[in-house]
């Protein structure tokens, strides 16, 4: 099997060839003679399905660029992997990955991730710096929850997080007009989409089936029967009935409208001016009014709509979900109107 190996191998770099097929090698340490001297420097693909690995070099950057393909028993993704720029599609499914490094932020070119099937109980904070990523699948993984800074990757087509602990969705899921295809089948404690979710292609099923949620301190929002957790994040909740907005919200707004214009940057607000849990609000609102898109940063305004009784009952039947449309005021609240 070890002549094998190195033949193969020996032959790819004389051969230059872009793609490398490693798969069912039986590995359990990534193979030395791919990082020796500089004859993979050309390489492109790197398939190593149904191997042993649990790690991976840490000078792996430096010697192989583009595009890989993983599909072993990893447990730790090395920080470097930040370093292949160039990088276009990483797979990562089937592992046992217990976290993902931040570093998976300085992908800039990265247009396909996924991270299926691991161990995975929440996403890098900086995933929503893949400006280029277009498809995330994270099905069958232990997420409670996601990052709502992941709403503002603007090329994001598909998101698919079937199978998952989730119990609640950003608020702004779904605004951006890329998205277009949201999968969290099969999340049983998930009782609420985000009202920017009811025009687009959603898969629900087997959401909203458990009796209840297990632990967390979650506001919620009763309907009748209903009783739907909102995200963690959520701290207030406001009622048709309140006319007037917090003192801490209205100062919210101001600094934000002030800080958005041209020329201006939170970034250069004085520290000592705001708790840093306000001054990461300012950079990313809590959410925007699903009515009139003004940004939320402490309180919001909540409406539940049970999908049984929209248009789309006939097509999702084995859920108990309800759409969340989250308004700024209670003015938005009352007209907000989900067929529009």
């Amino acid at each position: 099997m070890a002549s094998e190996l190195h033949e193969t191998i020996f032959t790819a770099k004389q051969e230059r060839h872009k793609n490398l097929f490693l798969n069912y090698r039986n590995l359990n340490i990534f193979p030395g003679e791919l990082l020796k001297d500089e004859g993979l420097q050309f390489l492109e693909r790197l398939y190593m399905k149904r191997n042993s690995l649990t790690i991976l070099p840490d000078n792996l950057a430096q010697k192989l660029p583009n595009l890989i393909e993983f599909d072993n028993a990893l447990q730790v993704i090395c920080p470097e992997i930040g370093r292949l720029r160039s990088l276009r599609h990483l797979r990562l499914s089937n592992n046992q990955l217990k976290f993902l490094p931040q570093e998976l932020g300085d992908l800039k070119e990265l247009e396909t991730l996924d991270v299926s099937m691991n161990l995975l109980r929440t996403l890098p904070g900086r995933l929503h710096q893949c400006l280029s990523l277009q498809c995330l699948t994270a099905d069958r993984n232990l997420l409670h929850c996601l990052p709502r800074h992941l709403c503002m990757l603007p090329d994001l087509n598909e998101l698919s997080l079937a199978a998952n602990c989730l119990t609640s969705l950003p608020l702004d899921l779904g605004r951006s007009m890329e998205l277009q295809f949201v999968f969290v089948d099969n999340n049983v404690h998930l009782k609420g989409l985000p009202s920017y979710l009811y025009n687009k292609v959603i898969g629900c099923s087997g959401c909203g089936l458990a009796v209840q949620v297990s632990g967390g301190k979650q506001l919620s929002l009763t309907l009748g029967d209903l009783n739907v957790p909102l995200p963690s994040e959520v701290k207030a909740i406001g009622s048709e009935a309140d006319r007037v907005l917090t003192l801490e919200e209205i100062v919210m707004r101001s600094l934000y409208l002030t800080y958005s214009q041209p020329g201006k940057d939170v970034k250069f607000l004085p520290r000592f001016l705001l708790p840093t849990s306000l001054l990461d609000l300012l950079q990313c609102p809590l959410g925007h009014c699903h009515r009139c898109s003004q940004p939320m940063f402490t309180i919001v305004y909540p409406k539940l709509f049970p999908l049984r009784e929209t248009a789309l009952a006939g097509v999702h039947r084995r859920t108990t979900v309800s759409f969340v449309a989250y308004c700024c005021s209670s003015q938005c609240l009352q007209m907000f109107d989900l067929q529009s």
